[in-house]
């Protein structure tokens, strides 16, 4: 089976991945695996740089879209065509083999959104148990540790990846899972977030980070003009990211951010580019923790800011 990983993981790393990782399917917490396949003895997991510099434009301030459309790219294009040439590397040996990208439009839960997507687009309580967890499969198959904000970091990337699985009979050997020795909980991750939409421990409000990923937060997206909700009563507590969003009081306000072209495809532009993310990623740069070195710091000037009026 030695062999066999090693052609697999030759073949997924020809279609551009840049992590594979293998874990045996029993150790997988997630009971969907075994929902999905019942005869699934390992999982593998396949992960893919987010560019640096996609997050470049967010970042000083200048062009957005390249953060979003490099997701997509990521997302629809090169994870399924990577999962299929693994999956069928494996069953050129004889297995079967099942691969799992992300449901970006599908909720397991009747009030949830992704933050991604159009909310609109989402369905929602249709597929119960029958959905990955992509996080703790991911930290099961030893791609990583997953951090404060959520995410699933990496020596390599911090949390600049996305990522794919394949379930399949095949028994192959497996990578040991990743002790915590990233994330120190600094917060820095809940600072960055224009909208607080994550808690103390972590925990996302959904709507309200959909809200403030799509530019709600005026100091943060140079393309809101100066009367943007002028008409609501909670202007200024909208504008600055202090409001309290219910989920319908979110959908109105997200149906009222027009101010940058939209990304005709099933994602959303985002104006803060997963400001956690990046700011996680700053903080790991910093204290010298990740093995993919650049020759210049990602964050090369102060953290610019908008004045909420004028």
């Amino acid at each position: 089976m030695n062999e066999l990983r090693s052609r697999i993981i030759s073949e997924l790393k020809r279609c551009g991945a840049d992590l594979v990782r293998c874990g045996a399917a029993d150790r997988i917490p997630d009971p969907a695996v075994k929902l999905l396949m019942p005869e699934a003895r390992s999982v593998i997991c396949v992960a893919f740089r987010q560019l640096r510099g996609s997050r470049r434009g967010v970042e000083d301030g200048t062009v957005y879209y390249q953060y979003t459309t490099g997701v997509e790219t990521l997302e629809e294009v090169m994870i399924p065509g990577a999962l299929l040439r693994g999956c069928s590397v494996l069953e050129e040996a004889g297995f079967e083999a099942l691969p799992q990208r992300r449901t970006l439009l599908v909720r397991n839960d009747s009030e949830g959104t992704n933050f991604e997507v159009d909310y609109a687009e989402v369905y929602r309580g249709k597929t119960a148990e029958h959905m990955l967890d992509f996080e703790r499969c991911a930290a099961a198959c030893g791609l990583g540790e997953i951090g404060l904000s959520g995410s699933v970091l990496t020596d390599e990337f911090g949390p600049n990846q996305r990522w794919g699985f394949i379930l399949t009979d095949a028994e192959l050997p497996e990578d040991p899972v990743i002790e915590p020795h990233l994330c120190d909980r600094c917060g820095e991750c809940r600072k960055a977030c224009p909208g607080h939409a994550l808690n103390a421990d972590g925990v996302r409000n959904e709507w309200q980070c959909a809200v403030y990923y799509k530019g709600a937060n005026r100091t943060k997206n140079p393309f809101m003009p100066p009367n943007a909700f002028a008409d609501d009563p909670e202007r200024l507590n909208v504008i600055s990211g202090a409001a309290d969003l219910s989920p319908e009081r979110a959908r109105e306000i997200i149906d009222q951010i027009n101010f940058y072209p939209p990304i005709k495809h099933a994602f959303v532009a985002s104006m803060c580019g997963r400001a956690c993310d990046t700011a996680c990623y700053v903080h790991l740069e910093e204290k010298g923790v990740l093995t993919r070195k650049f020759r210049t710091k990602f964050r090369k000037r102060p953290v610019w800011q908008l004045p909420l009026e004028g």
